[in-house]
């Protein structure tokens, strides 16, 4: 059950829009100011794009064979990135989000492992992205739209894995 003060407004910031610019962020607004207001409702929440990022990225590795994401030159990237020294792997390749007012549509780019029926896949993506994002963010999500960009062969060249010398 939720109040009319209880309920978030959210505002995408961006120029295009006819909106204040911010960084991309979405403020959610959680009420009136005031000593006399619920501490609850008091102050402004802002949620930065990225955030939402991070969040459907974490939440579409957690399916059992999604092996990577991204698109060729950004996991090439990637894989250089994450063998430097102090190089944080980058949970954000392969998300691209569009933020409205109180709703978000994700695009992910996927690479999948062979022999998972990328349909199922695909399903179980979208219902833990959507999970996630919402449950976090407080934005409904309208669509996640995927695109498979790969296939994970059992025998292609791991980059975590060292190569073995052909000859001694």
């Amino acid at each position: 059950m939720t109040t009319a003060a209880q309920t978030a407004t959210i505002e995408t910031k961006s120029e295009k829009n006819g909106r204040t610019a911010q960084g991309g962020a979405t403020t959610v607004s959680g009420g009136a100011t005031g000593a006399a207001e619920p501490a609850a409702t008091r102050g402004r929440t802002s949620i930065a794009d990225v955030v939402v990022v991070k969040i459907a990225g974490m939440a579409a590795r957690e399916i059992p064979g999604v092996y990577d994401m991204g698109g060729g030159l950004s996991r090439t990237i990637g894989a250089v990135r994450d063998r430097v020294p102090g190089g944080r792997p980058n949970v954000g390749r392969g998300v691209k989000v569009e933020v409205g007012e109180r709703q978000t549509a994700i695009d992910l780019d996927l690479v999948v492992e062979y022999g998972v029926p990328i349909a199922d896949l695909a399903r179980d993506v979208r219902e833990n992205v959507i999970d996630a994002v919402e449950r976090i963010s407080g934005l409904e999500v309208v669509e996640v739209n995927i695109t498979v960009n790969d296939v994970h062969l059992p025998d292609d060249e791991d980059p975590e894995r060292p190569v073995e010398a052909r000859v001694e």
